[in-house]
This record gives C-alpha cells, sequence and structure tokens, in this order.
C-alpha cells in the first residue's frame, strides 16, 4: 500500500533540532556518522504488541524534504542561526541510509523499528519527522489490531474520521487501520487513495427525515439494494 503522500512542511519539526545542526556545523561535528534507534520503552497494560505503521510515510518525507526560500527567509528573521548554517539547510538532502521494519509488522518493546545511520546533522534532523510521523500510526494500527483480533470472525471498518484530529490524521488512521486488518472504511478519501473498500450504514438524520421509522429503511433499501445497514 502506497503512502500517505500528505504535504508536508520542511519546518514541521521541534526548534532544537535546529539549534543543536547549528552547534554541529560550527564546532566541526558535521562530518561525524551518528546511528539512531527508534523503539517504544514499553506497552500499555494488557497489550502484547505493537504494529508498525507510517514508516513508509516518513520515508517519502525524508527522501523529499527541502528547504524553501521562504523557510529560509523565515528562519534568518528570527535572528538565531548565522548565514552558514543557513546556506547549509538550503542545500539539504538526506544522504545517509535507513533500515526498517515493514508496515504491518508486529513487534514489542525495545526492538528497534527504524535504524538511521548518517552524518550527524542530518540524523539529527529528521528525529521529528520520524517521530511525529511514525508513533501516531502505529498506535492507530496496534489499537485496530487489538480490535479485530477481539472481533474474531465479525468483521472490522473503519468510522473513525469525524473523530479524528483534523482530516489529514483521518486519512493516517483510515490506512493504518487497514494495514492492521480493518476490511474497509468510511472515509471516501482514503478509500479513493488506497484501494480500500468503501463502507457506510445510514445516519440517524436520515431516519428523521420520514414520519415512518419503518418506511425509512424501505426506501433505503429499494435505493442500495445490495449494500443496505440500516441504524435501529
Amino acid at each position: 500500500m502506497r503512502s500517505p503522500n500528505l504535504n508536508y512542511h520542511a519546518l514541521l519539526m521541534d526548534l532544537y533540532q535546529l539549534t543543536m545542526d547549528a552547534a554541529y556545523l560550527e564546532n566541526g561535528k558535521a562530518e561525524e556518522i551518528a546511528t539512531f534507534e527508534m523503539f517504544i520503552r514499553g506497552l500499555p497494560m494488557d497489550w502484547g504488541y505493537f504494529v508498525a505503521a507510517g514508516i513508509d510515510e516518513a520515508l517519502e518525507i525524508i527522501c523529499g524534504l527541502r528547504f524553501t526560500e521562504d523557510d529560509i527567509g523565515y528562519l534568518r528573521g528570527t535572528g538565531l542561526f548565522k548565514p552558514v548554517f543557513l546556506g547549509y539547510l538550503e542545500q539539504f538532502k538526506f544522504t545517509g541510509d535507513i533500515c526498517a521494519i515493514q508496515e504491518g509488522t508486529p513487534f514489542t518493546v525495545e526492538t528497534p523499528i527504524i535504524r538511521v545511520t548518517a552524518p550527524r546533522p542530518e540524523s539529527q534532523l529528521i528525529e521529528t519527522i520520524l517521530l511525529n510521523t511514525v508513533n501516531f500510526q502505529t498506535m492507530i494500527a496496534s489499537k485496530a489490531s487489538r480490535i479485530v483480533n477481539a472481533a474474531g470472525e465479525a468483521k472490522v471498518i473503519d468510522f473513525g474520521l469525524r473523530r479524528a484530529h483534523g482530516g489529514d490524521a483521518g486519512i493516517m488512521g483510515a490506512r493504518s487501520a487497514y494495514l492492521a486488518g480493518a476490511i474497509g472504511t468510511s472515509n471516501v478519501e482514503a478509500a479513493k487513495r488506497y484501494g480500500i473498500p468503501p463502507s457506510g450504514t445510514m445516519a440517524h438524520s436520515y431516519v428523521m427525515g420520514y414520519d415512518d421509522e419503518l418506511e425509512s429503511f424501505r426506501d433505503y433499501a429499494k435505493t442500495f439494494p445490495k449494500n443496505t445497514v440500516l441504524l435501529i
């Protein structure tokens, strides 16, 4: 399944990634090679595992990470950074190596799911991207997997969009749930992007549009004779 491919802004990172990188460059540590590993320290109570998700998106973001003229102009305006560091960011391109487990893979605590080896400033700069992208989607995939396992033979469908923290989160959540075993989603955009079967019921507002509940059911079933789920 392809990654969410959402728009990602280079400055969507913690400030200290930039200030540490500026210090690395100024103090002769820019050529040092550093290895970072991403893992989770502990499991919630009664959880036996996590399910990895968001890795493909994170890799796509990192490979395409560039700072625009507008980004550089903003950073210059903060007064925090010297011209030599801003010049480094203008030319930034990740050149390191990343090893990761496959999305949808179960893992447990202290298992390295991503290993980054690169010049120290590059390894440092992508930390927030990895944590922001992988943590959320792994959380959704892990919860969805537990629901799927608990449901047994019953089918599980994602209906999370209306409770998601914004549109992007709804799309990433639908994809993560599908990776973990959900068979469909109510999120039409996610269904279109990733080939997830679209699915849904009917809202109570539809039933309230009729004087008679049974009449509302019959009309709906008449319109969708092969795809009717009634809300009782």
